[in-house]
């Protein structure tokens, strides 16, 4: 198990082996799931500011995309 301690300011380190597993660097954005009384973090998603179909990116599933394969 890896830790780190909360300062009074609510922030924290995350330990490098973690940085390492999600290939973190200077400006990436963090992902948090919370579910189940548990938080799960990972890499977020970036998308660039230009792309027009990043806010349909919810229906990019595979099953979407099998279900749509015959229109």
């Amino acid at each position: 198990m890896i830790n780190s301690k909360m300062t009074d300011k609510a922030q924290t380190t995350i330990p490098e082996p973690v940085r390492k597993a999600l290939r973190l660097s200077v400006g990436d954005e963090i992902a948090y799931v919370i579910g189940n009384g548990r938080v799960t973090i990972s890499r977020a998603n970036a998308v660039p500011a230009d792309d027009p179909f990043a806010a349909f990116s919810e229906w990019d599933s595979d099953a979407d995309r099998a279900a749509y394969a015959k229109l």
